[in-house]
C-alpha cells in the first residue's frame, strides 16, 4: 500500500474555504478595516488567479524578467569531500534579485495591478523580500513602502541601499526588538490606513488568509522545477528534500510538489545559540500553538502567552511563528522539522563557497548545514536536494565582521586538506 496516496488531492483539500490547514491558519484579525481589506484581497486573488490572462502574464515575467527556470546543480566536489551522500542544490540564488522572494513578489505586484492598486506595502527582515518587492514596484510602476527593524537595517545595509536605489521608501521600525516581528506590526498598521490604494505583500507563507495560500501558489514553481530537473538529471526522485524554515515560504514552495512522492522532507529551523539559552527562533521545534499576526500556528511564546523574543544570525529566519501549512504538515508527520545552530550554518556557508564557488545566504546555509550533517552521519549512498533559497552577498560584511578573517582563513585551509 502506498502511504503517500493520501496526499494525491492535497492541493485541492488544503486550505479550506476559510483558509485553514487543519486547525491552523484562518483569519483572526480584529481591526474592522483590516478585516475589510483582507476580504477584498481574498476575493480578488481567488478571482484573478483563475484568469488565463493573469497566468500567461506571470509566466512571461518569470521567463523573461526573473530568468526562470533556475537550475538544479549537483555539488560534486562537496559531496566527494563528505562521503557517499550526493548533495544537489536548487539555485534560487540565481533568480533575479538573488533569492526566491521575487517569485511571490512579482505575483503580488501583478495582482495589485489587476486590482487597480497604486502602492505596495511590506515588511522585511534580511532585506531580500524588501529588495524583491521594490523590484516588483519598479517593474509595475508603483509606489513602495518597506518597513524594516533598525537592527536588521544595520545588519543588512547593502540591501537597504538596494531598496532605496530601486525607488522604495525604507521606513525604520524602532519599537520593541526592532527586528522582523515589529516590522510586520508596523506594516499591518500602515496597510489598515491605506488599503483603498495599496496592497500588503507579506514576505512569507504566513499571516491571515489568503497569504499562506497565495504565497504557496506563487512559490510552488521552485519545487515544480526542481522535481522535473532532478528526475531529468538522475532518472529518479531524491531521497530527501531539505529547506530552511523561518516563516516558511521557500520551504513550502520546495516541499509541496513532493508531498505525494516517496521522498523524506525535512524543514530546518534556526537553532541559534541553543534551546537552553532561549536564543533561537525554532517555532515548530520549541513552540506551542498560538495566534499571532492574524493566524493560528506554532509560536514561541513567553509566560503570558505573548510572542517571545527570538534570535537567529539569519535575519530572514528570526520570526516567532511559522506558516500554518508547516504546522499542519508537522502534525501529520509528513514533514520532519529539525534545528541547526548559528555555527553549523556559518560552517556550511564557507564549505559551499570554498568547494563549489557558490556563496549562499545564511538562511539557506541552515538547510545546507543539515544536508552536510546527514552526509557525515548516514554512511550510505543517497541523494539530498537542498533549496538554496538565496545568495550570500548581503551577509558577507556581517559574517566577516562577526567571525573575522582568521575564521575565513581557517575554513579555507580546512577545505584544502
Amino acid at each position: 500500500m502506498n502511504k503517500y496516496r493520501d496526499y494525491d488531492n492535497y492541493l485541492k483539500e488544503y486550505p479550506d474555504e476559510e483558509g485553514y490547514f487543519g486547525r491552523y491558519g484562518g483569519n483572526y484579525l480584529e481591526d474592522p478595516e483590516l478585516v475589510k481589506a483582507f476580504r477584498e484581497y481574498a476575493d480578488g486573488y481567488n478571482t484573478i488567479a483563475q484568469s488565463s490572462k493573469f497566468i500567461a502574464e506571470l509566466r512571461y515575467i518569470r521567463r523573461h524578467f526573473q530568468g526562470r527556470p533556475t537550475p538544479t546543480y549537483h555539488c560534486q566536489k562537496l559531496s566527494d569531500k563528505l562521503g557517499m551522500t550526493q548533495i544537489y542544490v536548487k539555485r534560487e540564488d540565481l533568480n533575479h534579485t538573488g533569492a526566491h522572494k521575487l517569485n511571490h513578489c512579482m505575483g503580488e505586484g501583478l495582482l495589485a495591478k489587476y486590482m487597480g492598486k497604486k502602492k505596495l506595502i511590506a515588511e522585511t527582515g534580511a532585506g531580500q523580500h524588501g529588495v524583491a518587492l521594490a523590484t516588483a514596484a519598479a517593474y509595475f510602476g508603483m509606489e513602495c513602502d518597506i518597513y524594516m527593524g533598525e537592527v536588521d537595517m544595520a545588519k543588512q545595509a547593502p540591501n537597504v541601499s538596494r531598496m532605496k536605489m530601486l525607488g522604495a521608501r525604507v521606513v525604520p521600525v524602532t519599537e520593541g526588538a526592532r527586528t522582523l516581528k515589529e516590522a510586520v506590526d508596523a506594516a499591518f498598521r500602515a496597510y489598515s490606513e491605506e488599503y483603498h490604494d495599496a496592497i500588503y505583500c507579506i514576505g512569507t507563507a504566513a499571516g491571515p488568509h489568503p497569504f499562506p495560500l497565495m504565497v504557496r501558489d506563487f512559490q510552488k514553481v521552485v519545487g515544480d522545477e526542481a522535481r522535473e530537473q532532478f528526475i531529468e538529471q538522475t532518472g529518479h526522485l531524491p531521497d530527501k528534500v531539505v529547506a530552511a524554515v523561518g516563516g516558511g515560504s521557500n520551504a513550502i514552495g520546495a516541499f509541496v510538489p513532493f508531498i505525494a512522492d516517496p521522498v523524506e522532507i525535512i524543514g530546518v529551523e534556526p537553532g541559534g545559540r541553543g534551546r537552553e539559552t532561549g536564543e533561537n527562533a525554532a517555532s515548530i521545534s520549541y513552540g506551542r500553538e498560538g495566534v499571532m499576526h492574524g493566524f493560528n500556528s506554532y509560536m514561541l511564546a513567553d509566560e503570558e502567552g505573548q510572542p517571545a523574543a527570538v534570535y537567529s544570525n539569519a535575519s530572514g529566519l528570526d520570526y516567532p511563528s511559522v506558516g500554518p501549512e508547516h504546522a499542519m504538515l508537522k502534525d501529520m508527520g509528513r514533514v520532519k522539522y529539525e534545528t541547526v545552530s548559528d555555527e553549523e550554518a556559518i560552517e556550511a556557508m564557507f564549505m559551499l563557497s570554498g568547494c563549489e564557488g557558490i556563496i549562499p545566504a545564511i538562511e539557506s546555509s541552515h538547510a545546507l548545514a543539515y544536508a552536510i550533517r546527514l552526509a557525515r552521519e548516514v554512511g550510505k549512498p543517497e541523494s539530498v536536494l537542498v533549496n538554496l533559497s538565496g545568495r550570500g552577498d548581503k551577509d558577507i560584511d556581517y559574517v566577516i565582521g562577526k567571525y573575522g578573517l582568521d575564521f575565513a582563513d581557517d575554513m579555507g585551509k580546512g577545505l584544502q586538506r
